[in-house]
Formats: structure tokens, C-alpha cells, sequence
């Protein structure tokens, strides 16, 4: 039988999005270290490539980040700013393929394996996507090129910013070999952290081990991790993907009891989770709370609102109402997820307010 026909997959992923379109609309902020979000004991919801200089981050708690940057810029969030650009940007993609599967208002993939206008190369539409959206918005994107989706989304960030990868399939498995686990998409920081304890630090550590041993150590998951490291990925870009939820969780080295030890992690769930909310340009009416216990038993408790969640301190606020029912918890805690569901898109005229007291 034959193989069937490689794809040509594209990750454009916009550069710094939020605060590169405050700084395109305010000239007085370019070269200026921004954040957008924060205000009194808010999060940052994006940081400029300058900022991000000092260490300042999304997610981060203002306070941390004007720690980090005291000449840091607070600017409100724009959403209908930030929408208009998406729109902008997505008229683009369309013009080059139909496979399109946005990630958020600022990242999506492309299938471009037809070439609709002749160019020759996916390194080529690319390179002229990127061309448009400099000539029509004033930013920058980066791409990565490749054959999947892990890889691409792998090599969009190699060059950032406004910068362009291509990755081969007869370069992926020495490319993902090369980096360390921290990079892999699906693997988040407390999962690297995991990882580094076994002396897994690279792709290359990775891909040392076999299936079953993946298996043994994280489940469901080895299987993921067994096929991506040897940048086996066989998702297509779904044009009518829609997300359903947004959320975030985080697993603890040690086990939590405290109420206080609770509030305080559920509160950087929260941050992480709105963080994605923003950024995915949605609200929603129904927040979940996801707990796992020391013993790996998996409850979840959900309330739905008549109006939707429109900032950080009422997922927060959600968050806690739902935790607080658990007290007192029976045995430790080592996994809290917070996720919002019920989703619509941000009304343009009305756009979301980050930064709020909790």
C-alpha cells in the first residue's frame, strides 16, 4: 500500500499579541517594557518582549511584575481591539487554505498541502502570510513549518520573534531530541518538573524509553508522550474545531490539607485558567472545579450563573464557593483544575476586564 501524502501543516503564533497591538496603537508605548492586565492585585494577562526582558510573564501577579520591571507599563485590556486584529488576521489564512484551526485570537494551524496559489513551498506561504500580516496590521507572527501539528507548534517558537522554522520529517526526530521537556506542548511545568526528578530532561531522554515504560510511570499519558517525542502526530487541522471549555490545573509535589494551602493554589489556578480564557477570546456560565485526591480518587463540582463570568475575580470568586463545599477535605489533596464551560465569544463592544480586586 502507499504512504499517504505528507502534509504541509503552518503554526502561526502572533509575537507578544496583546501588547503588541497597545503598542502599535499607542506610539508612546513602543520600546517600553508593557504589561496588559494587572492593576492593584490583578494578573498580567501579556507581557511585551520587553518586559518579558525582567522576567515578567502572563499569569504573573502584577505586584511580582512590577517587582520585576519597576518601569513596567499597565494598559487595560482591549478585547475588541484584540478581536478586530484576529478577524484581520484569520481573512488572511483563508485566502491561502480553508483547513484552519484557531488556538486562540493570536495562534491557529493551517493545512496548506494544496498549494491555492503556486508557491512552491509551505516554507513560501509562510513566508507570505507573514508578509500580510506585517503589511496589513503593523505586527509580527512567526510560523513553524513541518509535516504535524506537535512539531510545527514546536518550531513556530524556535525563532521568536518574527522569525520562521522549518523542520523536515527526516530532521524532526534529532529536532525534538535536541530540546529540553519544558517545550513540548501538553507538558506543563509541574509535569517537566516531574520528568527532570526521573533524569528525563530532553527528548532525547525521552525517546529512551519504551512504551511500557511510559505506561508504568504516567499512564494514559505514555502513550502521548511515547508518540510525540519521536514526532509521531497524526491529528488534521480541524476547521470547525470549537472549543467547549477552557480550564487549567496544576499537580502538587505535596499533598494539601490546609484550607489556606488551598485558597492559595486554587487562586494560581485561577490565574493560569483565566489566563487561557482571555487569550481564547471567550466567557462562560459554568465554572468547574476539579479535585484529585492523594489516593487518585477524581470528583469534580460545577455551578452554572445566569450571566456569564466576565473577569478573573469571578472565576476566583466560583473557584472558592465550590472549594469551600469540600471543607472538610478527607484526605489530601494533590491536583486542583478550575475551568469555565457554557462558552461564548466576548461581545466587541463589551470587552473583558482583567486586573480586578480579589
Amino acid at each position: 500500500m502507499n504512504a499517504p501524502p505528507t502534509r504541509k501543516i503552518i503554526h502561526v503564533d502572533m509575537d507578544a499579541f496583546y501588547a503588541s497591538v497597545e503598542q502599535r496603537d499607542d506610539p508612546s508605548l513602543k520600546g517600553r517594557p508593557v504589561a496588559v492586565g494587572g492593576g492593584h492585585r490583578g494578573v498580567v494577562a501579556a507581557a511585551s518582549y520587553e518586559a518579558r526582558v525582567f522576567g515578567v510573564r502572563s499569569a504573573m501577579p502584577s505586584v511580582t511584575a512590577k517587582r520585576r520591571c519597576p518601569d513596567l507599563v499597565f494598559v487595560k485590556p482591549r478585547f475588541d481591539a484584540y478581536k478586530a486584529v484576529s478577524h484581520q488576521i484569520r481573512a488572511i489564512f483563508a485566502d491561502y487554505t480553508e483547513l484552519i484551526e484557531p488556538l486562540s485570537l493570536d495562534e491557529a494551524y493551517l493545512d496548506v498541502s494544496e498549494d491555492r496559489h503556486g508557491l512552491g513551498s509551505a516554507r513560501a506561504i509562510a513566508e507570505a502570510i507573514r508578509a500580510r500580516i506585517r503589511a496589513d496590521t503593523g505586527l509580527t507572527a512567526s510560523a513553524g513549518v513541518s509535516y504535524c501539528k506537535f512539531v510545527a507548534k514546536l518550531a513556530s517558537d524556535q525563532n521568536k520573534p518574527d522569525g520562521l522554522c522549518v523542520i523536515r520529517p527526516e530532521q524532526a526526530q534529532r529536532y525534538i531530541a535536541s530540546l529540553p521537556v519544558g517545550r513540548f506542548h501538553g507538558i506543563g511545568p509541574r509535569t517537566a518538573e516531574r520528568l527532570q526528578a526521573m533524569g528525563i530532561e530532553t527528548g532525547a531522554d525521552l525517546q529512551q524509553l519504551s512504551l511500557d515504560e511510559l505506561r508504568g510511570r504516567f499512564g494514559n499519558s505514555g502513550d502521548w508522550y511515547y508518540r510525540i517525542c519521536r514526532g509521531i502526530d497524526e491529528r488534521p487541522v480541524r476547521s470547525s474545531r470549537r472549543a467547549k471549555s477552557v480550564s487549567a490545573e496544576r499537580t502538587f509535589d505535596t499533598d494539601y490539607r490546609s484550607p489556606d494551602d488551598l485558597r492559595r493554589e486554587l487562586d494560581r489556578v485561577a490565574g493560569l485558567a483565566w489566563e487561557r480564557i482571555a487569550r481564547s477570546g471567550v466567557t462562560g456560565r459554568t465554572v468547574t472545579l476539579k479535585v484529585k485526591y492523594s489516593d487518585f480518587e477524581l470528583i469534580s463540582r460545577a455551578k452554572s450563573f445566569a450571566d456569564p463570568i466576565t473577569d478573573l475575580a469571578g472565576l476566583s470568586a466560583a473557584g472558592h464557593y465550590l472549594l469551600e463545599q469540600l471543607h472538610p477535605v478527607p484526605k489530601g489533596i494533590r491536583l486542583l483544575g478550575l475551568g469555565l464551560s457554557n462558552l461564548t465569544e466576548v461581545n466587541g463592544s463589551v470587552p473583558l476586564q482583567l486586573g480586578l480586586e480579589i
